[in-house]
C-alpha cells in the first residue's frame, strides 16, 4: 500500500483535510499583504521644499497666498509642478510676474532643500518616506528597505527549509507565526529607519517559514488527484490578500496603523496552530512510525473512518521507507541540470520588478494594486486548468514566456498612452501570478518528502534573490530608463525556455525518499515541450 492509497482509505479529501487547509491558508492572506506592504508604507507623495520660516523680504510677502510663497521659493519642473528637491537660493520675485523670464534666459540660482520638505497628505497621512524624509538624495533608501525585507525572506527560506526537514513542519510553522506577530507589531513602533529595516528583516524570515511549511503540509496531506486544487487554494489565498491590502491601506492611511493591523492576527494564528497535524509522511521518514499512526488515527476519526484508522499499525510499518536514504547525498537532486530554482528566481524577479513600481504608472496606487490583485483570479484559474490538462511543464513555460513578452511590449508603447501601458503591465503581472501558482506546486512535487522542505527552501532562496535584485535593478533606470524593463522582460522568457527541460509530474504520486526519485530518473535529453514525452519522477 502506498501513502496515497492510505490517504484515500482514510477519507481522501475529507473533513480533516478541508479544516486543515482552511486553517493553513488563512494566514497566507496577510503574508501576501506583507510582501507588497511597502507599496503603501513607503509610498512617495507629491512634495516640495519646506518654505523658510522667515524668508528674506518678509514684510513684502505678508499679503502673498501660500501659492505665491511657493512660487517665490520653489522653481517649477518640466511638467509645471513644484520642483521636488530644489529651491531658490533667495526669493525669486520675477516668478510672481506673469510672462517673465530670467535675464539672458538663465535659470535663477537654486540649491537643495534646506529645511526639509512639505508633503501632500491628501492620499497618505503618513508613510516612512514622510516620517523620515526618504526623498531626493535619500530616495534609494526605500529600495534598500525592500531589499532588506527580501533578504530576510531569503535567510528564512534557507533556515526554515532545512530545519523543517529536521524538526518537522508543525513546530517551524508555529514559530514563524509567533515571530511574524512579534516582529511585525514591533515594526509599527519603530523609532527610526534602521530599526524599521531590522524588524522588517525578521518579518521577511517569518513569511518564508509560513509559506514553505504551509505549502508542504497542504501537499503532504492531499491525495494525488486533488493536489492541483489544494495547491491552487493556497495560491488564491495570496490573491485575496493582495485584493484586501489596498482596501486596508485606504482605510488606514497611516503606515503604523496599517502595519499593526496586518501583524496582530498572527498571534491568533499561533494560538490555534497547536491543532495542526504534523506530516505523517515526515514522521515515518524521521523514524517515528508510532506518532505517525496516532496522527493518522486522528485524521481517520475526523473523516468518519474510525474503523479504518484502528487497523493502521501494520500498514504504516509496511510503509516505513529505508531510512538510510535520508542520509545519502541529495545535492545532485537540489542542483539538477534544469532546476525549478531558476523559474522561482525569474518569476519573483519580474514580479517584484513590476508589482513594487505602482507609482511609476501615474495612477492611484490603491486602484492599481486592486487591479493587480484582481487579474490573479482569472490568471490562476487558467493556470490551474493548464496544469490539470496540459501538465505542469507546459503551464510553467507558457506563463513565463507570456509574462516576459508583456513586459517587453511596454517598451514599444509611448509614455503618453498610460492606459495601454497599464493594461500590458496588468496582463504581465497576471502571467507572473500564474507562474507563481504553478511553480509552488511544481517544486513541491519534484522533490521527495525526505528533502522536500530543503528543496522548497532552495527554490524559495532563489526566488528571494530575485526579490532582492529587482529593486536594485530599478535603480539603474535613473541613468538608463530602458535597462530595467529590458531585464525584467528578458529573464522570464529565458527561464521559460529553460523550463522545457523539467520533468512532468502531473498525476504522479509524491515520492518519499531520494532512492525513489533516483530509480525513476532518466536523463532529459533532448527536452520536449509536449507533456508526456519526457521522463518524469
Amino acid at each position: 500500500m502506498t501513502f496515497t492509497s492510505l490517504l484515500e482509505q482514510l477519507g481522501g479529501l475529507g473533513l480533516f483535510q478541508w479544516l486543515h487547509i482552511l486553517a493553513l491558508v488563512a494566514p497566507i492572506l496577510l503574508t501576501a499583504s506583507h510582501n507588497l506592504l511597502q507599496n503603501f508604507s513607503a509610498a512617495v507623495p507629491p512634495h516640495h521644499c519646506r518654505l523658510p520660516p522667515a524668508p528674506l523680504g518678509a514684510g513684502q510677502t505678508g499679503n502673498l497666498s501660500s501659492e505665491g510663497l511657493l512660487r517665490l521659493w520653489v522653481p517649477l519642473d518640466g511638467g509645471h509642478q513644484p520642483e521636488r528637491c530644489r529651491q531658490f537660493s533667495r526669493p525669486h520675485w520675477q516668478s510672481l510676474e506673469p510672462n517673465t523670464t530670467s535675464p539672458n534666459g538663465s535659470l535663477p540660482a537654486t540649491e537643495p532643500c534646506r529645511d526639509g520638505w512639505t508633503y501632500d497628505r491628501s492620499e497618505f497621512e503618513a508613510t516612512i518616506v514622510t516620517e523620515w524624509d526618504l526623498v531626493c538624495d535619500s530616495w534609494k533608501l526605500t529600495q534598500m528597505a525592500q531589499s532588506i525585507y527580501m533578504a530576510g525572506v531569503l535567510v528564512g527560506a534557507m533556515a526554515f527549509g532545512s530545519l523543517a526537514d529536521r524538526f518537522g513542519r508543525k513546530a517551524l510553522l508555529s514559530w514563524s507565526y509567533l515571530q511574524l506577530g512579534a516582529a511585525g507589531t514591533a515594526t509599527a513602533f519603530s523609532p527610526n529607519f534602521s530599526t524599521y529595516c531590522a524588524l522588517r528583516f525578521l518579518v521577511g524570515m517569518a513569511v518564508s517559514g509560513i509559506i514553505l511549511n504551509c505549502m508542504s503540509l497542504v501537499l503532504e496531506w492531499s491525495p494525488t488527484r486533488t493536489r492541483t486544487m489544494t495547491g491552487t487554494l493556497v495560491s488564491y489565498s495570496a490573491t485575496l490578500g493582495q485584493i484586501l491590502l489596498p482596501g486596508l491601506a485606504y482605510a488606514l492611511p497611516n503606515w503604523r496603523w496599517l502595519q499593526l493591523t496586518l501583524s496582530m492576527p498572527f498571534f491568533a494564528f499561533f494560538g490555534y496552530s497547536w491543532w495542526f497535524a504534523e506530516s505523517a509522511r515526515w514522521l515515518v521518514l524521521a523514524g517515528r512510525p508510532e506518532q505517525a499512526i496516532q496522527v493518522l488515527k486522528r485524521v481517520a476519526r475526523i473523516n468518519g473512518r474510525r474503523a479504518e484508522g484502528d487497523g493502521l499499525s501494520i500498514e504504516v510499518k509496511e510503509l516505513s521507507p529505508r531510512l538510510g536514504s535520508r542520509g545519502r547525498d541529495s545535492s545532485h537532486l537540489l542542483s539538477s541540470p534544469s532546476p525549478p530554482s531558476s523559474q522561482r528566481f525569474a518569476t519573483s524577479f519580474a514580479y517584484y520588478g513590476v508589482a513594487m513600481d505602482l507609482q511609476g504608472f501615474g495612477l492611484r496606487v490603491h486602484m492599481l494594486q486592486l487591479l493587480f490583485g484582481m487579474v490573479d483570479i482569472p490568471a490562476k484559474l487558467l493556470s490551474t486548468l493548464a496544469m490539470s490538462r496540459a501538465g505542469r511543464r507546459v503551464a510553467q513555460v507558457t506563463a513565463l514566456v507570456l509574462a516576459g513578452l508583456g513586459i517587453l511590449a511596454n517598451l514599444l508603447v509611448p509614455t503618453e498612452l498610460a492606459a495601454l501601458r497599464t493594461t500590458l503591465a496588468v496582463l504581465g503581472k497576471g502571467c507572473l501570478a500564474a507562474s507563481f501558482n504553478c511553480v509552488y506546486l511544481y517544486t513541491g512535487e519534484l522533490y521527495p518528502t525526505a528533502i522536500r522542505q530543503t528543496g522548497l527552501g532552495g527554490g524559495s532562496t532563489m526566488a528571494r534573490v530575485g526579490g532582492i535584485v529587482a529593486p536594485l535593478v530599478k535603480l539603474t533606470g535613473e541613468q538608463m530608463p530602458l535597462v530595467p524593463p529590458i531585464i525584467y522582460g528578458s529573464i522570464p522568457v529565458l527561464s521559460g525556455l529553460v523550463a522545457l527541460g523539467l520533468p512532468e509530474t502531473r498525476n504522479r504520486p509524491l515520492k518519499d525518499t531520494v532512492e525513489e526519485v533516483e530509480n525513476r530518473w532518466v536523463p532529459l535529453s533532448p527536452p520536449s515541450p509536449f507533456p508526456g514525452t519526457s521522463p518524469s519522477f
